[in-house]
């Protein structure tokens, strides 16, 4: 630019240093090109950063999972029919404290009472 300008202006006795532009016209086929271009990029940008949200919340998802199937594992470990027939014992004779008319039978063929209503 600077050197179509001096081309100019030399013959005429005028010296330039320096060429500003305070605005730069481009076609319109162009502008859209360019914008299209942008906005383009910015859909990308976003669907990537959603795409690493999914990821992300698949991971937390996935180490949630494993912290429930561990404990599952400990609880499983710990429990045994004795334990649970020991518990249902407990559990029968607190029932057979209530005053509320309920009948309690022990010794079905899994050893366990079973709680009968009267209602």
């Amino acid at each position: 630019m600077l050197k179509h300008i001096e081309r100019l202006l030399t013959p005429r006795g005028i010296e330039a240093e320096q060429v500003l532009l305070r605005s730069v016209q481009l076609p319109a086929l162009l502008t859209t090109a360019i914008e299209e271009k942008l906005q383009s990029e910015q859909q990308a940008q976003r669907m990537r950063f959603v795409l690493d949200r999914e990821r992300q919340e698949a991971e937390r998802k996935r180490v949630e999972a494993q912290g429930i199937a561990d404990f599952q594992n400990i609880v499983a470990r710990g429990i045994s029919d004795q334990l649970l027939k020991w518990k249902a014992i407990e559990v029968a004779h607190e029932l057979s404290k209530n005053p509320n008319a309920k009948i309690i039978v022990l010794g079905d063929k899994s050893g366990l009472p079973i709680i009968l209503s009267e209602k």
